[in-house]
């Protein structure tokens, strides 16, 4: 009798266990907006606000004038990086 209970129980459990992924997933919810940037896209270092290339309406910071050249021959290549890193470029400002 108590083997057939522990049996049981370990049906019940093992049935519990392999039931749960088939359960429906939960529902999608919307994607988190990206971390700021912080660091330079070309060379990882802190970024000045001052130094920047506005592109197809983001704004994108570097650490020094040389990163803005670099950026420039492939910034596909760059924004890709930042995207794969969770980072969101600011929107250019508008123009008033």
């Amino acid at each position: 009798m108590k083997k057939m209970m522990i049996t049981t129980l370990a049906l019940v459990l093992a049935f519990s266990i392999v039931g749960a992924g088939w359960a429906a997933p939960p529902p999608l919810l919307e994607p988190a907006p990206g971390k700021a940037q912080a660091a330079c896209p070309v060379q990882g270092g802190k970024i000045n606000k001052d130094l920047y290339v506005d592109y197809q309406g983001q704004r994108v910071y570097f650490c020094c004038p040389a990163c803005i050249d670099i950026f420039k021959k492939d910034p596909e290549k760059y924004l890709r990086e930042m995207r794969r890193q969770g980072v969101t470029p600011e929107r250019t400002p508008d123009k008033k």
